[in-house]
């Protein structure tokens, strides 16, 4: 089946935000702080400037309450007395000429009274440093199971380590951009990129005082979003509306890549420690682990990235006593938020390290510890959830092994290394997991609804607030829809993500819209068939037929299939102790990566990457096979070169001439095998997909870059990006 919309991307004919010509349009921009913390005494405009060309907006201007409506409500649409974050906006101005409006951003100045800020969050702050609670602390998590003090006293081994990981940059191929306007009957439109339309419905209503009738929000196609477009885009949504409101003119505002990189959210920063009680034979006892994330300056989505890691922090591995300790910090630095991977690749990277560490302690094989340690069907992960889902994964890790020829290349390795005269090769491996759909009971809060209509001409559309963000999901929507119906590709409609016309099906993240949203699409097909009186299993040129002659039989009226979310049997969580089914089911993979490493230049080069995992049924193999590329493709980049530099809680490196990821020629061939085990909960027996690729990319390499430099580290490879620096740092200098 042919992406739907391929041809439309691949010559260029697909209006992304900045294409759409609006009449009337202004350019909007924000003037923003310059320092990371302070009380706002004054702002100065220009005297010689002529400002009555501007609309001018501050918080004064705002309707409703001057908040992003979120998790928590912490955070100001514009600041008003007190700035929290460097770029945190103050003032917005619009203009018919964008470069009028650049050039009058630059006319606008500000008295800051600075204030003692908190810009590293591994540091307990100080009294002047404390703004949320009484220690910073935005979410406090943990996950307890069995007697970890116990056996902690009893163990044979008891093996340390900490972890970092860094910031990591989205870079969608598409900035973000966003446009807002108000229609006769004063109905607020806006439309942008985005991920998720009812939230920025949520956070319209909120900042501008608006009833949802008079909210209509439409996704434009989007260029990328991995995450960053699941919560910034009511940030900017907010800017638009009130510029539009105040200038009762259209205004869009399109972010260039250095404010874009400047202001927008970026990966969590982490730090783990890990403490593991182990037998002889390398066997987990106890594991005892701390997660510190950097949320940055206001909430955001923090305890929920927190409580993903937290539930994954210990691996997909059986261990009977486990306490992990999990905190976001406040730091006065911009909002960190969602990530592809959302948490999980931060805590797998501990996790998987720490394996080898142990490991290497005891003088273990690699990949017999996990061998000796992957969970099997009847065993408990960290909640306490039992797994019986039926997925060998150490059959998984065995073919992941023997596809990427392990023992042949570990064997010549080993030749290579002592021969060569500066080049040092390695090979390392990561099993992961990663829970698909929202934690706990989130999917249950959510209560999606999606609705699939039979249009007169026997044709169906699927109207779901689900977005294409280069995932593939008008695809697979079709392709569940075709399959449910026996209907063909072209007889299938996607509607535009307007919420005036589609239902809330939930938000594009977590790994839940094949999986979730599209066993709506199922559902609502199979309730358009009840309400055509044909039975479920009737498909075809007869369910055509019986569109038609219904919509003869009732003329001007509509039919349509809908279906709700309901929570799958079985599942039980605790969203206060943390125990129980964190998730109706989790995707399953082992990653193994070849890489050699230049001691002259101390750069790392991926050979080549195998990935084998298992998803449920893969309902479109050249897509699946593509996420999971562009997820290693990204997790190679963050594992050895995208590193974010900051100055004061601002990223310094804010352009890509030096904020580094991967070209053409950084990426390996990369392999990819599925094993498939259907889930009888998800659309045509789907599980997620999409973060899984994320999470086990950056171990494996560190991994085979500890392997390759087994002889010359003075110290390990536990914190990422692994640059030439960082590397250099790390070895015995040679000479060649």
């Amino acid at each position: 089946m042919r992406r739907r919309e391929g041809l439309a991307k691949l010559t260029g004919s697909e209006k992304y935000i900045d294409d759409l010509s609006i009449p009337g349009c202004l350019w909007g921009m924000a003037a923003r702080s310059p320092v990371p913390r302070g009380i706002i005494r004054q702002i100065h405009f220009a005297k010689d400037f002529n400002w009555s060309e501007f609309v001018v907006v501050d918080h004064r201007d705002i309707p409703g309450t001057n908040e992003i409506f979120m998790i928590q409500n912490d955070q100001p649409v514009l600041a008003a007395d007190r700035v929290m974050h460097i770029h945190e906006p103050v003032v917005l101005l619009a203009h018919p000429d964008r470069q009028a409006c650049r050039h009058a951003i630059n006319q606008i100045s500000f008295d800051i009274d600075p204030l003692p800020a908190a810009l590293d969050y591994r540091k307990v702050p100080t009294t002047e440093q404390i703004q949320y609670a009484s220690d910073n602390v935005f979410a406090h998590l943990s996950v307890t199971k069995g007697d970890v003090e116990q056996a902690f006293k009893d163990a044979p081994h008891v093996i340390q380590g900490i972890y970092e990981t860094g910031a990591q940059e989205h870079v969608y191929l598409e900035n973000q951009g966003m446009a807002a306007w108000f229609d006769d009957q004063g109905v607020l439109t806006v439309q942008g990129s985005m991920q998720c339309p009812y939230y920025v419905v949520n956070a319209l209503k909120h900042a501008l005082k608006l009833d949802e009738s008079r909210v209509r929000v439409i996704q434009s196609p989007t260029g990328g979003g991995f995450g960053g477009k699941e919560d910034y885009p009511s940030n900017l949504a907010c800017y638009a509306a009130l510029l539009a409101l105040k200038a009762q003119q259209p205004v869009k505002i399109i972010y260039d890549r250095e404010e874009d990189l400047a202001a927008t959210t970026k990966r969590h920063p982490a730090r783990l420690k890990h403490r593991t009680a182990v037998d002889d034979q390398g066997r987990l006892i106890a594991q005892d682990i701390e997660m510190i994330i950097d949320g940055g300056a206001y909430v955001t989505l923090s305890p929920v990235v927190l409580s993903r890691g937290i539930i994954h922090a210990a691996g997909p591995y059986a261990c009977d006593h486990v306490r992990i300790e999990g905190k976001a910090m406040l730091s006065n630095s911009v909002p960190f938020g969602a990530f592809r991977g959302f948490g999980v690749p931060q805590a797998a990277f501990a996790m998987e390290r720490h394996m080898d560490h142990i490991a290497r302690t005891l003088g273990i094989d690699a990949v017999e510890m996990r061998r000796r340690n992957l969970i099997r069907d009847g065993q408990s992960l960290s909640t306490g959830q039992v797994i019986n889902d039926g997925t060998d994964r150490v059959a998984l890790m065995d073919l992941a092994l023997k596809e990427s020829g392990w023992a042949g290349h570990i064997k010549d390795h080993a030749a290579f290394n002592q021969t060569h005269p500066y080049l040092r090769k390695g090979m390392g491996l990561a099993c992961i997991y990663h829970g698909s759909g929202f934690t706990g009971s989130g999917e249950v809060h959510l209560a999606s609804k999606l609705h699939v209509a039979g249009l007169s001409d026997g044709r169906i559309e699927i109207r779901s607030a689900n977005t294409e963000i280069g995932q593939g999901m008008l695809t697979v929507f079709t392709r569940i829809a075709s399959h449910r119906l026996g209907l063909e590709p072209e007889q299938i409609v996607i509607a535009e993500a307007d919420t005036s016309r589609v239902p809330n099906s939930g938000p594009t993240v977590a790994s839940r819209t094949t999986m979730v949203a599209g066993k709506l699409v199922e559902n609502a097909c199979s309730d358009l068939l009840d309400q055509l009186g044909l039975p479920v299993h009737e498909t075809g040129q007869v369910v055509v037929d019986a569109i038609t002659a219904w919509h003869l039989d009732n003329p001007g009226q509509e039919l349509v299939g809908t279906a709700q979310y309901r929570q799958p049997p079985g599942i039980n969580w605790d969203d206060k102790t943390y125990k129980g089914d964190a998730y109706g089911t989790y995707g399953w993979a082992t990653y193994i990566a070849r890489v050699q490493v230049d001691l002259r230049t101390c750069t790392t080069t991926v050979l080549d990457f195998h990935a084998v995992q298992e998803i449920g049924t893969v309902i479109n193999n050249t897509l699946a096979t593509g996420q999971i590329q562009g997820g290693v493709v990204q997790g190679i980049g963050w594992a050895l070169m995208e590193e974010c530099c900051f100055r004061e809680g601002a990223m310094i490196n804010n352009q890509l001439t030096n904020y580094i990821i991967p070209t053409a020629s950084d990426v390996p061939g990369i392999s990819v095998s599925f094993l498939e085990n259907p889930y009888e909960h998800g659309a045509m027996g789907a599980k997620g997909l999409g973060e899984l690729p994320m999470d086990g990319p950056a171990p494996a390499i560190a991994n085979a870059v500890a392997d390759a430099l087994s002889q010359l580290l003075i110290d390990q490879p536990d914190t990422i990006p692994l640059t030439p620096e960082r590397i250099m740092s790390l070895t015995t200098p040679i000479h060649a």
